[in-house]
């Protein structure tokens, strides 16, 4: 009596693990090329950059005086496009701090210079 017990709990055993195999999680995998590799690595370093400039100091402060938590601008940042990170990140690019520095070198230049030739200074007789 003690087998045929045994072979009943073995195969009730075995009845469940087949059972319970059909309702393992499936992961599926798939081959990616390497253009979307590529444009996911951008899109990181795209992000990582822009969290990297709100995280400074005084780009939070003024945030928040605009009544923007640091939390939302992480939330939203993780919720853009691509395009809109793009368009952002350009935008940032172009207002450079302190604006373009050759062009005041320059136009501080001429004017010492047109200052020169009608007598007004003597600055560039003492080089």
């Amino acid at each position: 009596m003690t087998l045929s017990h045994l072979t009943r709990v073995v195969a009730r055993t075995v009845a469940v693990a087949i059972v319970a195999v059909g309702f393992a999680p499936y992961a599926g995998a798939a081959v990616i090329s390497p253009q979307e590799l590529i444009q996911d690595e951008v899109r990181a370093e795209r992000v990582a950059g822009l969290v990297a400039l709100l995280a400074r100091s005084d780009v939070a402060q003024q945030l928040e005086n605009y009544g923007v938590s640091a939390d939302q601008v992480m939330e939203r940042v993780d919720n853009m496009t691509d395009a809109e990170i793009l368009a952002l990140n350009n935008a940032i690019d172009q207002h450079v701090a302190g604006g373009d520095v050759l062009a005041i070198i320059g136009a501080v230049f001429l004017v010492l210079l047109i200052l020169e030739l009608v007598g007004v200074t003597n600055i560039f007789s003492s080089f």
